[in-house]
């Protein structure tokens, strides 16, 4: 998802390169990914040539905001091509029953978190600053607005949450990332980790709204939603025609749903974003209810 006016570059996610200050030395690691796993990635569908995969936390960013490790790499089966139809699912959908609450844990600046620096869902200064809370706050009320049979809420411990929010490590942030989340489980859980830039209002002075339509797109990823542009990104991120394929989770069509895809309709799950506000469209509310 991102690129923001030329200035945040290209994906929601993408391969903007943020230069700042700092006590600390230049990052030297390489980021390239081996070539055999750059050909498994391709095989399954993703675009390697216009967004080139780069290692990530124990794995791969592939395509500005998805995160693939080996073992995900190795369970995808092989991918088709689609027709260009609006919004899409994966395979594996999260299991609503009656009613489910998703519950999201996001450390604070100096709260000390779940856990304390260097250790997940930890505080200080892995947390986020008030701004960030608050575009997750905002990102909740979108989905608890519609009244789904799932449901979000923020809750102040790591421990047994189903999704934690976690800050990208300093040399990710330098490096332009701004977000990143999985798919749901076989078994019907919604992808249990958000990884999100802590500098959005610092770096990029983006709104509470601009932050809560980030952080939005990466719970809809956890949720089970494809990219509004799945079938060519290029109409959100621009440059040639680039189909990201089934990549071995599932491009469903979502019935009701039009064919086709703007960049003006502004869908929350459009891959690229400007970094503006971009509340649930019709078609993505047409999207939600269908699903859950």
């Amino acid at each position: 998802m991102r690129r923001i006016n030329n200035i945040l570059s290209l994906a929601l996610i993408a391969s903007f390169t943020l230069f700042s200050c700092s006590e600390e030395q230049p990052i030297a690691d390489d980021l390239s990914v081996p070539s055999e796993v750059v050909a498994k990635i391709a095989a399954l569908g993703f675009d390697v040539d216009n967004f080139v995969p780069s290692k990530f936390e124990n794995g791969y960013l592939v395509e500005g905001d998805i995160y693939l490790t080996d073992q995900t790499i190795a369970e995808m089966g092989q991918p088709n091509k689609l027709a260009s139809v609006e919004q899409y699912s994966t395979n594996n959908l999260v299991n609503a029953g009656g009613g489910r609450v998703i519950t999201i844990y996001a450390p604070e600046e100096g709260s000390g978190g779940g856990g304390g620096k260097g250790k997940k869902g930890g505080g200080g200064s892995d947390g986020y600053s008030p701004a960030m809370i608050a575009g997750l706050d905002e990102a909740i009320a979108r989905y608890n607005s519609e009244n789904l049979t799932i449901s979000f809420q923020r809750v102040t411990s790591s421990s047994g949450a189903d999704i934690v929010m976690t800050r990208l490590n300093k040399r990710d942030e330098r490096r332009g990332v701004l977000g990143s989340a999985g798919f749901p489980t076989a078994s019907g859980d919604p992808y249990g980790e958000i990884k999100m830039s802590g500098v959005l209002e610092s770096s990029y002075g983006l709104s509470t709204n601009g932050i809560a339509t980030i952080i939005a797109h990466e719970m809809g990823h956890c949720v089970g939603f494809r990219h509004t542009d799945f079938f060519d990104r290029s109409i959100s991120c621009g440059g040639g025609t680039s189909n990201e394929g089934t990549a071995g989770v599932g491009a469903n069509h979502i019935p009701g749903t039009p064919t086709g895809a703007s960049a003006s309709a502004k869908s929350w799950m459009l891959a690229c974003t400007d970094g503006s506000n971009r509340p649930f469209n019709n078609d993505d509310k047409t999207a939600l209810d269908y699903l859950y």
